[in-house]
């Protein structure tokens, strides 16, 4: 089995409707520049070794060397790290509660979510308390400003009876994660589950102190009420890392750990893309080449849909946590793709005709998982065939999954629509590490291939004044 990750854009190189191998040879050495850029300029000014110019602020880059940095210090000081204190508090809960509640908004909270649905078991809030490792069911909120949505989690962990937790079964606990704490989707719902926590725990400050975990910043509202409320952790959001580039670091890893996630592995991945990203050539950097092919095909063929294609359901949240990457980072100045990610082959029933027999203005990325977590499933035989199946019945479903992909992307191919293969032998914390680290090099590589700062302002900060100022705020 491959040990990283592979992108092949064979299916990208189709005449008239796509692009030509030289040409993406041809940005190699604007490429390793770029490359470079990242890897030792903005570093050195990151650093204060060299001055941030006004063009590249803010520079949100330090998530580059978050991985390096985190395990460096584990393998250091296993007692006091960051990720030893990571493991400590999400261990500790284990014993205290039977739910977690995540609250966050944007990277705070789909990041967390992909690493759920990627890593671990695809019905893991059903599983019994055994079969979870002893790990608490987690639930996302703060996310929207969804009122029933809302009341039914409270009402699922039990609020509104107003009672005290006697037991694990029926004690839960809550991790808030927001780098200002001004965020109003999760500053709202803070309050509203803070409260209800408070009953929870039976006005016991200290029981509530154990079962609450702050992420954010060094400083800010949530700080101020993290600290007010005499939170033991508080566990950061690093400076120079942006909230869409945050999955590594505490606001991804917390949540994970709760989960039972390998956070180590997860970063080991991520160590092996940037060891990769630094050393290969342009014509066999996965990163370069990824974001060669999808620029060349945005500007020469003007395909500013971005399709993210994933094979598999456990990607549908990796899908949408890139759709927030890729759209607040380069979704400026009237530039950058629209993307969209499709769950295959469930949403071949879908939304295929338009990929396929609509405009002209998409670039498919499949996301096809070479090796599978369970083993394959068989059709199976019957003694009658109504259905008319037994000519496959010792066919699995990743027989049928390969046949699809191959049937779908010649379909493609015939019609004259340009596809790409990212391809991750199995969905796991080492490769998926691997997976986000590649995608997030890529966004800036190519926001500095446009001449766009991929760390910037999203226009969501738009929405927010808005909404603030028609709440008379």
């Amino acid at each position: 089995m491959s040990q990283i990750l592979r992108y092949c854009a064979q299916g990208a190189y189709i005449s008239d409707t796509g692009i030509d191998p030289t040409e993406v040879s041809n940005l190699g050495d604007k490429l390793e520049q770029l490359r470079d850029e990242v890897c030792l300029t903005d570093v050195q000014m990151l650093s204060g070794q060299l001055t941030i110019p006004k063009s590249k602020e803010p520079l949100d880059a330090g998530f580059f060397l978050l991985p390096e940095r985190l395990l460096s210090d584990y393998e250091a000081d296993r007692q006091s790290s960051e990720l030893a204190r990571i493991l400590a508090k999400t261990t500790q809960l284990l014993a205290q509660a039977e739910r977690e509640v995540a609250l966050g908004s944007g990277g705070s909270h789909m990041g967390a979510r992909a690493l759920m649905d990627a890593c671990c078991q695809p019905y893991f809030n059903e599983l019994s308390r055994g079969q979870r490792g002893s790990r608490p069911r987690i639930y996302f909120e703060g996310n929207n400003v969804d009122n029933d949505a809302s009341q039914g989690l409270l009402h699922l962990l039990g609020a509104d009876r107003h009672v005290t937790s006697t037991s694990i079964d029926d004690s839960w606990g809550l991790v808030v994660i927001s780098k200002s704490g001004g965020t109003l989707e999760t500053a709202a719902a803070f309050r509203q589950f803070l409260a209800a926590l408070e009953v929870s725990c039976g006005k016991d400050h200290g029981k509530l102190r154990d079962r609450l975990i702050p992420v954010t910043g060094d400083s800010g509202k949530l700080y101020d009420f993290a600290t007010e409320l005499g939170c033991d952790q508080i566990f950061p959001v690093p400076d120079g890392v942006g909230g869409r580039f945050s999955i590594l670091s505490a606001v991804g890893l917390v949540p994970a750990a709760l989960m039972g996630i390998n956070i180590m592995k997860l970063l080991e991945g991520a160590r092996v893309m940037n060891e990769h990203f630094r050393t290969a050539k342009a014509s066999e950097n996965i990163v370069l080449q990824y974001t060669a092919v999808n620029h060349l095909m945005e500007v020469k063929r003007g395909a500013n849909v971005r399709l993210m294609s994933v094979w598999s359901k456990a990607l549908e949240s990796a899908g949408m946590w890139y759709d927030q990457l890729l759209a607040e980072s380069l979704g400026k100045q009237q530039m950058g793709a629209m993307p969209l990610t499709t769950v295959n082959t469930r949403d071949l029933h879908s939304r295929h005709q338009q990929h396929q027999e609509g405009r002209r203005d998409k670039m498919v990325n499949n996301v096809i998982v070479e090796n599978y977590r369970y083993d394959p499933l068989p059709i199976g035989g019957r003694a009658t065939d109504p259905d008319c199946l037994n000519d496959i019945a010792n066919k699995t479903l990743p027989d049928i999954m390969a046949a699809a992909i191959a049937g779908t992307n010649q379909a493609l191919r015939d019609d004259g629509r340009p596809t790409a293969n990212l391809y991750l032998p199995r969905v796991d914390e080492y490769f998926m590490g691997q997976f986000f680290q590649m995608l997030m090099l890529a966004t800036v590589v190519e926001g500095r291939l446009l001449g766009l700062n991929p760390y910037g302002q999203p226009g969501v900060e738009a929405y927010k004044k808005n909404m603030n100022r028609n709440l008379g705020r």
